[in-house]
């Protein structure tokens, strides 16, 4: 979605993101962006039919819904590293649960700066209805919460990486919420090991000249 012009509360908060965007990598303050996407499962009715050596099978366009599941994605982009979780649900708990499985694969870190939308599941208060208050306040002190603009999930690099994980692996039926999480996790694991990195290339300077119209007109 394209946010109003002259938005304030967007371009602070995308300047922000950038902001952040510009550290330099650092392994006890990493910058993490999450992000999550459903993948709707489907079962074919029909078996697919062969065709020429080194072509794809083809398939019927007939189809079953068998639910949709939720994908939960953290990626560190300058360090090429990513872990996500396949669940049923998008709810609160299953965001805190997944906060857990982040401060825990970069256990050795002092403190997590963590880039997301800023979704109604998103907030500490989660935390606190997940855990007991000691634990919540322990996770919690863990990260730095950095909210991307409303209207601006493009500025999530996380984002970037369920594209990646949809074109290369989900751009198929699957009808089985076990068979996205093997398959998910192998792709993970591949693309970790050749330490795939984002290059963001977006800067505060280039969001005040392209998205000038985003930014209030002062009265002199």
């Amino acid at each position: 979605m394209i946010p109003p012009d002259q938005n304030g509360s967007f371009v602070a908060h995308m300047e922000m993101v950038l902001d952040v965007y510009k550290r330099p990598y650092d392994s006890q303050y990493p910058v993490v962006c999450m992000d999550e996407t459903a993948k709707q499962l489907i079962a074919e009715t029909r078996a697919a039919i062969s065709v020429a050596p080194g072509q794809p099978a083809r398939y019927d366009y007939e189809y079953r819904r068998c639910g949709v599941c939720n994908i939960f994605l953290a990626c560190e982009p300058l360090a090429g590293k990513r872990i996500l979780t396949v669940t049923e649900n998008k709810t609160k708990r299953d965001w805190a649960c997944f906060l857990k499985e982040i401060a825990s694969y970069w256990k050795d870190a002092e403190r997590i700066t963590l880039v997301m939308d800023n979704l109604a599941t998103h907030t500490p208060g989660a935390l606190y209805e997940t855990f007991p208050p000691q634990e919540a306040k322990c996770l919690w002190d863990r990260f730095e919460f950095v909210y991307t603009p409303k209207h601006g999930s493009w500025l999530n690099m996380a984002e970037i990486e369920l594209n990646v994980l949809t074109s290369q692996c989900l751009k198929r039926r699957i009808d089985h919420m076990s068979i996205v999480s093997r398959q998910t996790c192998v792709w993970a694991k591949a693309r970790n090991n050749k330490n795939a990195t984002v290059n963001w290339q977006f800067t505060t300077e280039d969001a005040r000249t392209k998205l000038a119209r985003l930014y209030p007109t002062l009265d002199n």
